[in-house]
């Protein structure tokens, strides 16, 4: 994930294995063992709670016309009227797994040609999953309950939404006799400079949940989620709640994120370092990213993906490099630079490879947790992906159209290549 304005240089967002693809405000430092941040004080909320800034989004033409034209605009109307015949909180956490449930079940199916298309939008579109999320969970912000429903229940209801609708609960290992693969992608993000952005990493999750690819030593079997794009989640220990119970189990992971224009790149480094450019709910974040046990925090961590097979391999249409590049403050410096071939000894992290946004955050986090749990051997990194451009003549965000065939040849050959780029990574992980 990488920002792409004009004047940034820098970018933002064994024996059988899983690959899990996923498609980014700091909290203080002492966060609790989990990860997880305190919860609120308990106390009744009845009344409707404002839309957070992702929500009011959703009163824009162009998100609405994604829904409609995507047949997904009818979820949230069942998924309000099933939260109103809740006559208690479990009955109303019932129907928010099971819709969120559907809704993630729905996208994966949509998009990997099962069930009715629903609509003119292209089956491949990642959109409509994030847009129906954000109508979901406006339903439920605005929900008012006929029982006593208090902040710290109605925040978990909020908690069940995310990760059910991301296909974080919805992970299957299958037997030893197949590899294990889990990638991650993430939401489309930059929504205020174009409503009608997509993002490709989400849409390879999508494309990719639950398939199977073909490998010299067997099948592999890939699961993937989605993660969203803010600062907050990530500080409140999303990433390892996620992946924790999984990284033991697996043979090869990888974060995706939407990276440079024209090219795959495989990062090399991931850097301890939160660089400030908002998220999707407008929130800016500078530091050191926060993790537990901060004491013990490296300034840097490493791939573990076979990165020289990846560069190598004939897998589509853009180019893939091994990019080893990293901003850093060197030792007894107090100035960054840029180094080419990595961080030097003793030097504090100003951006990775993946530079200093929730991209390079997921990366950071995914391989520190890989680490920390002594599974250093377990192939593990980030792939960034190509941008995903809207074809010529349709580059204007205020004039543009959702959607044309240059965009949409673009996503299919981006996620095409993520599969192909899956299946050398298993294929070299032996």
């Amino acid at each position: 994930m990488t920002h792409q304005f004009p004047a940034i240089t820098r970018l933002g967002p064994g024996g059988v294995a899983l690959l899990l693809v996923l498609a980014g405000c700091a909290l203080p430092a002492a966060a609790s063992p989990t990860g997880t941040a305190p919860a609120p004080a308990s106390g009744t909320a009845r009344s409707a709670a404002q839309p957070t800034v992702e929500e009011q989004r959703l009163d824009r033409a162009v998100p609405q016309e994604i829904l409609r034209r995507s047949g997904f605009d009818a979820l949230a109307p069942r998924f309000a009227h099933a939260l109103e015949g809740a006559r208690g909180y479990a009955q109303a956490e019932r129907a928010v797994n099971r819709h969120a449930s559907a809704l993630w079940q729905r996208a994966v199916d949509r998009a990997q040609g099962r069930g009715p298309a629903t609509g003119d939008l292209s089956r491949g579109d990642d959109r409509p999953l994030y847009w129906a999320r954000l109508a979901l969970s406006r339903e439920l912000r605005a929900w008012t309950p006929r029982f006593e429903l208090d902040d710290q229940r109605r925040k978990a209801l909020h908690t069940a939404l995310e990760t059910s609708s991301r296909g974080q609960q919805d992970i299957r290992h299958p037997g030893r006799q197949v590899k294990r693969v889990l990638v991650t992608g993430f939401d489309p993000f930059t929504l205020d400079r174009d409503v009608r952005i997509g993002n490709p990493s989400g849409a390879s999750a999508l494309a990719l949940d639950g398939t199977l690819v073909r490998t010299a030593e067997g099948p592999a079997r890939i699961e993937a989620v989605v993660f969203p794009v803010r600062w907050t989640d990530f500080a409140e220990g999303a990433v390892e709640r996620a992946l924790a119970r999984h990284l033991p189990h697996l043979d090869v992971f990888t974060t995706i994120s939407q990276g440079r224009r024209g090219r795959f790149d495989v990062e090399r480094t991931n850097g301890a370092w939160r660089g400030g450019f908002p998220d999707n709910e407008n929130l800016a974040r500078t530091g050191t990213v926060p993790v537990t046990d901060p004491a013990s925090q490296p300034q840097w961590t490493s791939t573990t993906l076979p990165y020289r097979q990846l560069t190598e391999a004939e897998t589509g249409r853009f180019p893939v490099y091994d990019n080893t590049e990293v901003t850093e403050i060197p030792a007894g410096a107090t100035q960054p630079v840029t180094r080419p071939d990595g961080p030097t000894p003793g030097s504090t992290a100003r951006a990775g490879g993946g530079g200093d946004y929730l991209s390079n955050e997921i990366a950071y986090r995914a391989t520190l947790l890989r680490d920390r749990m002594g599974l250093s051997k377990l192939p593990g990194g980030h792939l960034h992906t190509p941008v995903l451009q809207f074809g010529a003549g349709n580059e204007n965000p205020t004039t543009g159209e959702v959607t044309d065939p240059g965009f949409e040849r673009n996503r299919s050959d981006i996620v095409r290549q993520v599969r192909a780029l899956v299946q050398t990574a298993v294929s070299a992980a032996r």
